[in-house]
């Protein structure tokens, strides 16, 4: 018997416009238990998320705390309150211009009742308890803006946590930790539960959802469609429920490549790390695997120009390929879908026409004007083709939800014709829906380029690519094609117990 709920929604509703996007959301939340929240893109997540977090008021219905009624006017104000939310965008919960042990104490600096005067020792002997309590091994007086993706994930969270929560919403909060790192989230979860904060851990990942899950809820147009609470649990129930369809696990027979695209001879892309050479076929998709920080962004980084390798020689359409910028790749028929669409790819102020076209604005300029009408039908064109849900091409980017951005960071990039064409990480933070239609619409126009896909979920490497490729500390450990996967192999050079013996 879950104990009495220490959280409650009900009939909660919330419109923009003539838009309604929570059409009467009602959900119990226990303390001691995970809930993960399940819904496609668009589905009303995020809505729901800043609704209880404060960003956005309700509409209608009501939210409880215990006894009392909970309508935060500010992030702030819910977080006095108990309510603390990790958002998605890593950005939005550390101040990149501040140190780790600032912004670990922040929270507490402006709150109520804290001393007038600003004091460094107390500032970083609070930091080291939160740190120590957190198992948070990060330099305290490191800025974190020089601080990876992954560090700021868990900078966010240890900052989040140190408030001692009633009720923790995590969104997607793996999508950029390492393994080990994600293990250590998962270790701080669990003790919560042990203390009794109920906590809201929003995720498409089953690798999470397995391990946390004591019950899951799904999410679709806005209301709560499914509840799946009874051991064992229903995964696939889940998902169905998510999507309103039964899903199929997706079936294509694995290719080879036809003439060489791409090449690479004793690439040497870290210090230290072992050559890498490796060949990309005509019509091919690879997918590059492995865990976070092994060298599949500097891979990537490397082959678009962004970083030189130590040696090495590339090929390109059996021309030598040794790119000195991006332009120069792109030039030279390269192309890269960045991995944080946030920093690297969109700009929000933007239309969907307006982003997609910005890499080839001098291909769609005549005498210097752009050309608006071909720039517009080609994102109609894409549009369709990827089934990016927006009203018109002439949406901001920001009103959509972060699978169609993806999305039209993925259509930028495939409106014009590549020799090689890269993605690094293109499913982060997007379901299961939108990442089947990408994965689809790769295939389908795979033929006159060689595609690489850069993924750390293993999962999304079988449902994208022909074949398979491991990264290991820099360098590529190992290969399989995309049928009958030796698993326990496969399993083995990702977790670097090949590397040294690696030919």
């Amino acid at each position: 018997m879950a104990a009495e709920a220490v959280f409650r929604i009900a009939d909660l509703k919330k419109s923009f416009g003539s838009i309604q996007v929570l059409g009467g959301v009602s959900l119990d939340l226990h303390p001691g238990e995970v809930t993960v929240l399940m819904g496609a893109n668009g589905a009303g997540k995020s809505t729901l998320v800043k609704v209880i977090s404060g960003v956005h008021s309700r509409d209608g219905g009501a939210m409880t705390l215990g006894a009392a009624d909970f309508a935060p006017k500010s992030p702030a104000e819910a977080i006095r309150a108990g309510v603390v939310t990790v958002h998605q965008n890593i950005n939005d919960g550390v101040v990149a211009a501040l140190d780790v042990g600032t912004n670990l104490t922040l929270d507490r600096l402006s709150g109520k009742g804290q001393p007038l005067l600003f004091s460094p020792r107390r500032v970083q002997r609070e930091a080291r308890a939160v740190a120590e309590r957190m198992g948070l091994d990060i330099d305290l007086s490191a800025a974190i803006s020089d601080l990876t993706l992954a560090d700021r994930q868990m900078v966010a969270i240890a900052r989040a946590m140190a408030h001692e929560p009633k009720v923790l919403i995590l969104d997607e909060p793996t999508s950029s930790l390492s393994s080990a790192e994600a293990n250590r989230l998962f270790s701080l979860v669990d003790r919560l539960k042990s203390h009794g904060v109920a906590i809201l851990y929003i995720s498409h990942r089953m690798s999470d959802i397995r391990r946390l899950a004591d019950r899951i809820v799904s999410l679709r147009d806005g209301q709560i469609v499914g509840t799946f609470d009874k051991a064992p649990l229903d995964y696939e129930g889940a998902v169905n429920a998510m999507l309103g369809r039964k899903v199929h696990q997706n079936a294509f027979a694995a290719k080879s490549g036809g003439n060489t695209i791409f090449s690479a001879e004793n690439l040497v892309i870290a210090d230290g790390a072992r050559p890498i050479s490796l060949s990309l076929g005509d019509g091919e998709i690879v997918a590059v695997t492995g865990l976070v920080g092994v060298g599949k962004t500097a891979l990537a980084e490397t082959l678009f120009g962004l970083r030189r390798p130590h040696r090495g020689a590339m090929t390109l359409n059996g021309r030598a390929y040794a790119p000195r910028s991006p332009a120069e790749a792109v030039g030279a028929g390269a192309f890269l879908v960045a991995k944080d669409r946030a920093e690297n790819g969109i700009v929000g102020a933007f239309n969907i026409f307006e982003n997609m076209s910005l890499p080839f604005l001098k291909r769609i300029s005549a005498f210097g004007v752009l050309r608006r009408g071909t720039e517009r039908a080609i994102a109609r064109r894409q549009i369709d083709e990827l089934g990016i849900v927006c009203r018109t091409e002439k949406d901001e980017m920001s009103t959509l939800s972060g699978g169609n951005q993806q999305k039209v960071m993925v259509a930028r990039w495939m409106a014009q014709p590549s020799a090689l064409f890269m993605l690094d990480e293109p499913f982060q933070g997007v379901d299961i829906a939108a990442r089947r239609d990408i994965a689809a619409k790769l295939r389908a126009s795979a033929a006159g380029r060689a595609t690489l896909v850069f993924v750390t979920e293993i999962d999304e490497a079988l449902e994208t690519a022909d074949r398979i490729l491991v990264m290991s500390e820099h360098t590529i450990v190992g290969e399989h094609k995309n049928e009958r996967v030796d698993m326990d192999r496969l399993l083995a050079e990702v977790a670097g117990q090949t590397v040294r013996g690696a030919a």
